[in-house]
């Protein structure tokens, strides 16, 4: 039986993790205030919604530094599945933000309330630089991380829902509609709810050790039965050691005896074409098995 613990990191990104928490906690305490002084539900809403997403930020910050901790006699692993767990305690959160918007939303609709669209243009302008430049900063991180990824393109998008904010400012402006300010408010809740679903399952999924979304079990089984000195394969499992890694254990009958170089070429495969870091195979060699051939 083999096992292949290799590791790979990537480039230090805690300078760019930082910078990214740093100026977006300094411009959610600015919107959240502007948008209660100008009694706008948008800007709060939106404040929220980039609270949720520097939440994330903060919890694959921590990933990353999970991955660096050595594995312990107690946590053989190390420390990577605490990030499953802390993105199921972010749902939660986001989920309770949800309530306190959408109840703040209501009371408000109830009021005839003076909307200053000045300030909404304003901050929400800022807002669009803010996070387009936090989405620059894991540009180039994004290619190799799943967790860099998720933070990039949910600072794309929290700029984009942000141009919504200034485009009903805008509006709230030239016609004194004021109910279009609910409108966007409800808008951000729904894009909330829908990334915290899809936030939900996801956790829930690689807390019950689900195969992890980019890894094709089916893929990897056809790679394994093809392969000439293989048999038959059973006892296949992959699951999540955490929101960036992958592992996996299987049982290969083979055809003829092998050594272990077969074992390290299949592991470097699976690295390569599945990017499943920790492999363990255990061979059995049997001579009354047949070879099964590849369709």
């Amino acid at each position: 039986m083999e096992h292949n613990h290799s590791h790979s990191h990537d480039v230090n990104l805690g300078n760019a993790f930082k910078i990214g928490i740093s100026i977006n906690i300094v411009f959610i305490i600015i919107e959240a205030s502007y948008g209660f002084f100008s009694n706008s539900m948008a800007l709060v809403a939106d404040a929220g919604h980039n609270l949720s997403d520097v939440l994330a930020l903060v919890f694959s910050w921590v990933a990353v530094i999970l991955s660096q901790r050595k594995p312990t006699l107690k946590f053989t692993y190390g420390f990577r599945r605490s990030t499953i767990l802390i993105a199921l305690l972010n749902t939660i959160l986001l989920l309770a933000a949800v309530v306190f918007i959408v109840w703040e939303t209501i009371e408000r609709m109830g009021k005839p309330l003076e909307i200053n669209s000045n300030s909404v243009i304003t901050v929400a302008a800022i807002g669009i630089a803010v996070n387009g430049f936090t989405a620059w900063l894991f540009m180039k991180g994004k290619k190799h991380d799943l967790n860099i990824r998720s933070a990039f393109v949910h600072f794309i998008a929290d700029a984009l829902v942000s141009l919504g904010v200034v485009i009903a400012g805008i509006i709230m402006a030239f016609t004194n509609i004021v109910w279009v300010d609910s409108l966007v408010s409800f808008a951000i809740i729904a894009v909330i709810l829908y990334s915290s679903y899809h936030l939900l399952i996801d956790s829930v999924n690689l807390a019950l050790d689900a195969v992890p979304e980019n890894v094709n079990i089916e893929a990897v089984r056809n790679y394994l039965k093809c392969l000439p000195e293989v048999s038959d394969i059973h006892d296949l499992h992959i699951w999540a050691l955490s929101t960036t890694e992958a592992a996996l254990t299987v049982h290969l009958t083979t055809n003829m005896q092998t050594d272990v170089t077969f074992i390290t070429n299949i592991q470097h495969q699976l690295h390569e074409q599945f990017d499943i870091e920790h492999a363990t195979i255990q061979v059995e060699y049997s001579v009354a098995e047949c070879q099964t051939n590849c369709k």
